[in-house]
């Protein structure tokens, strides 16, 4: 809103022409808004939640202590990420309003989820089908648009990281690979959100990931160098992720252990559709495959433990899924378990930097 109404003008508002100075702002005005946003949200979720989070009985008995922390903190960073998107991107780019759509949808199906678990006093909320479905039709719409903006000749096309000048044209099959990206990667980021602050570091750690993409395949001279495809809207999708970084870090001064709020549904489900969207728009998904290697890791460890119980009768591979519930029941503590993944997630994104040059 700022650069649309003041960009134009000579003088201290010259700064708004350039998009590193409004990442930056960005970033700064999303963290305070979150703290701020935080300091008084969280009593409020306390006095109307009551009991909080449900935490699962069969679960690590070292989270019965974590009982009456209220959930849905998602409402901190979002909105934190919302405001300091519409106050620093361009609002006539219509990648930006697709991002904040795809978004704002996945958090009010996490709200909804939330709000009914924590009206029930119980785990379940919104049934797994319906999700689904709602949330394959809030992407499918979303990437049918991302493919009106592409030439005919790149609307299928998928880029390989580490390949210069190969990529994958999945023709019709494009919307369905997008959404099931989109739809994966948020629900790996539900799954991931056991452990304070675990989903919210490693989260930062990917989008600062996408971010680097997006400044350089928004901009000719750097995307032409690296042999990259110029996408003309993208250099606002780094507004939008330093804005999203922003309140992460504000919302973890909250999170980190021992968590005053949980994120809950309406905050990791709207985090997986951000990186997911982001991912599409920036043609890069194998890249957030590759960055994203620790959401990968917890879903499928979810899969493979579910899988496996029903084929063995009872048997199980892991002591309990996620991945990091296993850890945890086999001793470590939760703090070590957070900085090891976060770790681990570190490599993997700067594995996923290297595919720049390495290609």
């Amino acid at each position: 809103m700022l650069y649309n109404l003041f960009a134009s003008h000579d003088g201290i508002f010259n700064v708004l022409r350039y998009t590193s100075f409004r990442a930056g702002a960005a970033l700064i005005i999303s963290i305070i808004f979150s703290l701020i946003l935080g300091k008084y949200l969280i009593p409020v979720f306390k006095k109307l939640q009551g009991q909080g989070q449900t935490i699962r009985e069969d679960g690590p008995q070292s989270h019965l202590s974590k009982k009456g922390t209220p959930t849905m903190g998602g409402f901190i960073f979002i909105i934190a990420f919302l405001l300091s998107s519409i106050l620093f991107a361009d609002l006539t780019n219509p990648f930006v309003w697709i991002a904040l759509a795809v978004t704002a949808g996945f958090f009010l199906v996490g709200f909804a989820d939330d709000y009914l678990v924590v009206k029930k006093k119980s785990s379940k909320g919104l049934s797994a089908k319906l999700r689904l479905l709602i949330e394959f039709l809030i992407v499918g719409s979303a990437v049918y648009a991302i493919q009106q903006l592409f030439p005919f000749n790149l609307q299928n096309e998928v880029l390989l990281p580490f390949f210069k000048d190969f990529s994958l044209d999945l023709g019709i099959f494009f919307i369905v690979f997008a959404c099931v990206v989109v739809v994966g990667t948020s629900n790996a980021v539900n799954i991931t959100d056991g452990l304070d602050g675990l989903a919210t570091l490693i989260s930062i750690n990917v989008i600062s990931v996408l971010a680097i993409f997006a400044f350089l395949l928004g901009r000719v001279d750097y995307s032409n160098y690296l042999h990259f495809q110029y996408i003309p809207y993208a250099s606002e999708l780094l507004i939008l992720s330093f804005a999203f970084i922003g309140g992460l870090l504000g919302f973890y001064w909250y999170n980190s252990k021992p968590a005053q709020i949980f994120m809950g549904d309406c905050g990791s489900l709207a985090i997986g559709g951000f990186l997911g969207i982001l991912s599409v728009m920036l043609k890069s998904e194998f890249v957030l495959a590759i960055a994203g290697a620790v959401f990968i890791a917890e879903i499928s460890s979810s899969v493979i433990q579910r899988v496996y119980y029903k084929i063995s009768n009872g048997k199980r591979v892991f002591k309990m899924a996620p991945l990091h519930h296993h850890f945890e029941l086999s001793g470590w503590a939760e703090e070590k378990i957070v900085a090891r993944f976060w770790i681990i997630s570190f490599l993997f994104c700067m594995i996923a930097l290297l595919s720049i040059k390495l290609r």
